[in-house]
């Protein structure tokens, strides 16, 4: 099984998390099966950006970005070279890194 390192994160995560992940998983929902509380503000449908995570290893090992993603990712705070939507990031067979960043932008609820 492949596992996630999570960052620390100052409301989520504070000291960091290590979680385990079944390949064909999503980021977001081996994180949420383990306790870690990421926003998934559209319940996984890839209409917003709340689980936005920026993968600071394995990138390459996740399934492509198809243009909705990339789509949405493009209204994302702090957005990187790196960053995919949790919901939609499928786990393959390595670990990863990953940064939850600080902020998220609800452009749904916020009307952005």
């Amino acid at each position: 099984m492949p596992r996630i390192i999570v960052l620390p994160h100052h409301e989520i995560c504070p000291q960091g998390a290590v979680i385990t992940a079944e390949t064909g998983e999503s980021i977001c929902d081996a994180a949420l099966r383990q306790g870690l509380a990421i926003e998934h503000a559209c319940d996984k449908a890839c209409a917003c950006t709340t689980c936005h995570v920026i993968v600071r290893e394995g990138f390459d090992s996740l399934n492509e970005l198809d243009e909705l993603e990339e789509d949405l990712l493009d209204k994302a705070w702090g957005l990187e070279a790196d960053s995919r939507l949790s919901c939609q990031a499928i786990v393959g067979d390595e670990d990863l890194v990953v940064e939850i960043p600080r902020y998220t932008l609800n452009h749904a609820a916020e009307k952005h």
